[in-house]
């Protein structure tokens, strides 16, 4: 199984932090954001990665390089400097990514999931299975729900950003800016998602308190 990592986005609620870099490339303790993403994929047992870039893009690509000091090899998806959203950024990167289905990890967050799960127990059948979370405070609401292993329509749980795509979700959606959670509820009523719910840690490092309380513990 292949993995992708959304890397490409501005991350413009990070402010002066993201004015000279990608907020991927934005360190915790001894790595990037990113590194540690790359970190936890090869020790899952992922070998082949594909990143896709935007802005500042070829910071990450002169950072990273071929993979090759994480025990990878990483493939780039370019994109405009605005970035093509979620969905937009997976479509593009489809050729790469083959005909099975992947694993998809955002560049941004901070998750102790074991990833080799990922690749080892997941519906067969389902078009994308989400791994979520209970909504944390910080959030309004949630993003879908659960019924069995089943997504279905709600705002009881939130996405972590951790999914298992099928290319087929993407079948006859025409590239460009398209993000994903659209695509997704398109297919609630068909019943070709599936999801569950990880009990361990998980934060979205959304803003500078948050990556600061988050370095605070790696210094």
């Amino acid at each position: 199984m292949k993995a992708m990592i959304l890397a490409a986005g501005r991350g413009k609620r990070m402010g002066a932090l993201t004015a000279d870099r990608p907020k991927p490339l934005l360190r915790v303790g001894s790595d990037s954001l990113i590194g540690w993403q790359l970190r936890r994929l090869a020790h899952a047992g992922f070998r082949e990665v594909v990143i896709n870039l935007g802005y500042r893009g070829a910071m990450i690509a002169d950072t990273l390089g071929d993979g090759d000091a994480y025990g990878l090899r990483i493939h780039y998806s370019r994109e405009p400097e605005e970035g093509l959203e979620t969905a937009g950024g997976i479509i593009q990167a489809l050729p790469l990514l083959g005909e099975a289905p992947f694993l998809v990890v955002n560049a941004d967050i901070w998750c102790d999931a074991d990833l080799r799960r990922f690749r080892e127990n997941r519906p067969a059948e389902s078009l994308a299975h989400l791994l979520l979370v209970e909504t944390p405070a910080w959030k309004a609401r949630g993003d879908f729900s659960l019924a069995g292993n089943m997504l279905i329509a709600g705002e009881t749980l939130t996405f972590t950003g951790i999914s298992v795509l099928h290319p087929r979700l993407f079948a006859g959606i025409a590239p460009g800016f398209r993000p994903l959670a659209p695509i997704l509820r398109a297919h609630l009523p068909r019943g070709e998602l599936s999801g569950e719910v990880h009990g361990g840690v998980w934060q979205d490092i959304g803003t500078p308190e948050r990556l600061a309380a988050l370095q605070s513990q790696y210094q």
